[in-house]
């Protein structure tokens, strides 16, 4: 049996295996757009942050030299 035949064979298998099951628990996408969420506002509070402190920091008075 060639390759391509056998591998024919195992996907079409598998792929009834899925279809035959019919709970399989959430999409990946509503994850990925909750973690895309979560990673952005992370990069909005260290942006602040970031902020905060360079404010902060020229601020601070030069020594007399």
């Amino acid at each position: 049996m060639s390759v391509i035949t056998r591998l024919h064979v195992a996907m079409a298998t598998r792929l009834a295996e899925l279809r035959e099951d019919g709970e399989r628990g959430d999409s990946p996408v509503p994850t990925a757009v909750i973690i895309f969420g979560l990673v952005a506002v992370a990069m909005a509070v260290t942006a602040a942050a970031l902020g905060a402190a360079n404010d902060w920091m020229s601020n601070i008075p030069k020594a007399p030299k």
